[in-house]
């Protein structure tokens, strides 16, 4: 069984930036792509970013493109997900994910994730 334990959400103003870590109880790593998620609330989940067990190929939806950044340190087993220009629209409770693949490119459907954490609250106040 593989915990994941996400930190690094919190408040902050539309403009803003915030760094999610998640670390893994799992070795080797490398060997689980990781995937970001998030669920505003009345919504249904939908994929942020994703990166491969390497960190050599990564996956973003199109709203986030040019704002968030995907990494991993396989090293201290933990992907993170850089977040700026925060809007609004971006808030909702952040989970990753790690999916046992980690020699092929990662994938933006969460239900080829195998395990989940609890998840982060991050909130974008306009």
């Amino acid at each position: 069984q593989v915990q994941l334990v996400e930190s690094g959400g919190g408040l902050v103003q539309a403009g803003g930036s915030l760094r999610l870590s998640c670390t893994a109880s799992t070795d080797p790593f490398i060997s689980y792509a990781m995937g970001w998620f998030r669920q505003a609330a009345g919504k249904k989940r939908e994929f942020v970013a994703c990166i491969r067990g390497s960190g050599g190929t990564t996956l973003y939806r199109d709203s986030v493109k040019a704002r968030f950044t995907i990494s991993r340190d396989n090293a201290k087993n933990t992907v993170y997900l850089e977040m700026n220009s925060l809007e609004p629209e971006d808030t909702a409770v952040y989970y990753c994910a790690a999916d046992f693949t980690g020699w092929r490119p990662c994938v933006p459907v969460d239900d080829e994730y195998d395990y989940w954490g609890q998840g982060t609250q991050v909130t974008v106040s306009s």
